[in-house]
C-alpha cells in the first residue's frame, strides 16, 4: 500500500542533512555549554553561531535571538511577560490564533492581568485593520498578537500594514510565523514587529526546539527561571543539537526558498483543479489566492454522510491528513478555526498540507481515493 503523507502542517519529515549536521551533538560533542572547560567551550560555540546564523538569515542581532522549546513556549512568553514586564494592559488578538495564543490571552484576561480584546475578520480570516485601529485608539498600552498565517485554513496576514498600524499607536506587535518561517524570507532589519514565535519542525527540522525574535528595546525578562543560559533570558541546559539543526534546517529553506515555493504552490494548485473537476460540491476554506499560505489548502467536502469517517477513511489508504490543528488532536470540540468562521456551513473540512518532498503523483492519487469515495460508480458500471 501507498503511503502518502499530506500532514506538514502538523509536522515535516527532518532534512537528511540537518540530521548530518547535528549528529556530532549526539555523539561526541555532549558537554554542558555552561562549563568553563573544553568540552563546555566546545559546544557553547555551537550554540552561538547557531544563533548567529539565524540571525543573520534574518537579518537582525544575534542577542535579538531567543532559543526555546517551539512556538507554543515563544507564545506564551510574549504575552505572559509583556504584561508583566512591558507595562502591557490590553490584549488584541483573533479568534483564530492557534491556542499557544488564544488560551493564553484568555487565562490572562481571566486572572485580571490585562484586557482582551477580539479583532473582528472578514470571511477568508483576515484581521479588519478598521476595527483594529478602532481597538488601538482606545486601548493603549497595548500588545497586538495576530499568526502570520493561519495553521488550518492558511489565510495570510500583511505583517507590514499591522505593524506600521501597531507602532502608529504605541503598541507592541507580535506575530507567530511557526507556519511561515523557512517558507517565506524575513527581513527584520526593516519589518515592523516586536515579536515572532517559531518552530523548527516546521521547516524540516528537529522537534522540541524553536526561536523567539525580542527587537532590541522590547526585552522581556525570563518566563522560565532556574539558570544564567540564553543570555538570561531562558534557565535550563541548551538543547545543543537542536539548536544546531534549527539553525541547519532555516539556512537549507532560505538557500532553496525560490525553488521550493514554486513546486508546493504547483501541487496546491494542482489538487484545487483536480478536486474541482472530479468531485461536484467541493469547496475551499479560507483565502485560496496566491496571498494565502502555499503549503496549506482546507478543502470542504459535501454535507452527504461520507465526511464523518473520511480521516479514518484516507488513513486506511495510506494518506495522511488533517482536520485542523495536530495540536488540538484528541479533542472533540472541533475546530475553534472553523467555528469562529463558518460556524453554519455543512459538510467535511479537511486540511492537507504539502511539503517540498511531496509530488504531484501523490496529488493525483489523493484525488483519485477521494472520487471513489464520494463519487458513485453506476450500477451499470459496477456490475460490468
Amino acid at each position: 500500500m501507498r503511503h502518502i503523507y499530506l500532514d506538514n502542517a502538523a509536522t515535516t519529515p527532518i532534512d537528511p542533512e540537518v540530521v548530518q549536521a547535528m549528529m556530532p551533538y549526539l555523539t561526541d560533542h555532549f558537554g554542558n555549554p555552561s562549563a568553563i572547560h573544553g568540552f563546555g567551550r566546545r559546544t557553547r560555540a555551537a550554540v552561538e553561531k547557531a544563533r548567529r546564523k539565524v540571525a543573520e538569515l534574518l537579518h537582525c542581532a544575534p542577542g535579538e535571538i531567543v532559543f526555546t522549546s517551539g512556538g507554543t513556549e515563544a507564545d506564551n512568553m510574549v504575552l505572559h511577560c509583556a504584561v508583566r514586564d512591558l507595562g502591557v494592559e490590553h490584549i488584541i488578538t483573533s479568534p483564530i490564533e492557534h491556542h499557544a495564543v488564544e488560551l493564553t490571552a484568555h487565562a490572562i484576561g481571566r486572572n485580571g492581568d490585562a484586557q482582551v480584546h477580539w479583532v473582528k475578520l472578514d470571511a477568508v480570516g483576515r484581521p479588519d485593520l478598521k476595527h483594529l485601529e478602532e481597538l488601538l485608539a482606545a486601548h493603549p498600552k497595548a500588545l497586538v498578537s495576530l499568526m502570520h498565517a493561519n495553521n488550518e485554513i492558511g489565510t495570510r496576514i500583511d505583517l507590514q500594514a499591522v505593524g506600521e498600524l501597531c507602532h502608529r499607536y504605541g503598541a507592541l506587535f507580535h506575530s507567530d510565523t511557526v507556519q511561515t518561517m523557512g517558507h517565506y524570507p524575513f527581513d527584520l532589519s526593516t519589518l515592523p514587529v516586536d515579536f515572532l514565535s517559531a518552530s523548527a519542525h516546521k521547516f524540516h527540522g528537529p522537534k522540541g526546539i524553536g526561536f523567539l525574535y525580542m527587537r532590541s528595546g522590547a526585552v522581556l525578562k525570563p518566563l522560565i527561571l532556574g539558570g544564567s543560559q540564553e543570555r538570561n533570558t531562558r534557565a535550563g541546559t541548551e538543547n545543543i543539537y537542536g539548536m544546531v539543526g534549527l539553525a541547519k534546517a532555516l539556512e537549507l529553506c532560505c538557500r532553496d526558498m525560490d525553488e521550493h515555493q514554486h513546486h508546493i504552490q504547483g501541487l496546491k494548485d494542482r489538487m484545487m483543479r483536480r478536486l474541482k473537476e472530479e468531485i461536484p460540491g467541493v469547496g475551499f476554506n479560507g483565502d485560496t489566492s496566491t496571498d494565502s499560505l502555499y503549503t496549506v489548502l482546507n478543502v470542504r467536502f459535501p454535507d452527504d454522510g461520507k465526511g464523518e469517517m473520511l480521516i479514518y477513511n484516507l488513513d486506511i489508504e495510506g494518506i495522511a491528513c488533517s482536520g485542523g490543528s495536530a495540536c488540538s488532536s484528541g479533542s472533540n470540540a472541533g475546530s475553534h478555526v472553523m467555528h469562529a468562521l463558518y460556524p453554519e456551513r455543512p459538510g467535511a473540512n479537511i486540511r492537507f498540507s504539502f511539503s517540498r518532498y511531496n509530488t504531484a503523483d501523490e496529488v493525483e492519487h489523493v484525488v483519485g481515493v477521494l472520487k471513489r469515495i464520494f463519487v458513485p460508480v453506476p450500477a451499470a458500471q459496477a456490475v460490468r
